[in-house]
């Protein structure tokens, strides 16, 4: 796939992300497309606190084998259970394809720990798809370290 396409993807999963406002609050408004084959299949954005993240919103809306599946998320991954279940294993435990991240989760909790959990599980992780872009909407919203 080229640059442009995962851009393009990336930009759906922003789109994802600003309807999570203000109901998401004070978690930050992510978003997430999931894509097979420059097809999306499924799309998530982070429900009020205690309710499912972006991903496991995504998730819930695929069945079937996820091997072939690429995951465009605005935010890395949570690492951590806090009210909901780790982002990032839910993706392990799917065993997701491939996982592209526009930015880093600058949260201590989580700062780089879901990227390695993924990696760790031998999922490929892409950084900084639209990094720019996502930052901008993002920043507001974020826990900083």
């Amino acid at each position: 796939m080229s640059i442009e396409q995962h851009n393009y993807f990336m930009s759906l999963a922003l789109e994802e992300s600003k309807k999570a406002l203000p109901y998401c609050l004070p978690n930050p408004p992510v978003g997430c497309v999931l894509v097979k084959e420059g097809i999306v299949v499924s799309r998530g954005y982070t429900q009020p606190p205690g309710q499912a993240h972006a991903e496991a919103n995504a998730l819930a809306k695929c069945s079937g084998p996820l091997e072939y599946i690429s995951a465009y998320v605005t935010l890395e991954p949570c690492s951590f259970h806090g009210k909901t279940p780790s982002c990032a294993q839910a993706f392990i435990n799917r065993n997701i394809g491939k996982v592209f991240v526009a930015i880093n989760d600058p949260d201590p909790r989580n700062n780089g720990s879901g990227i390695q959990m993924l990696r760790h599980a031998g999922i490929q992780v892409v950084q900084g798809i639209s990094s720019e872009t996502v930052f901008n909407f993002l920043s507001p919203y974020l826990i900083k370290g």
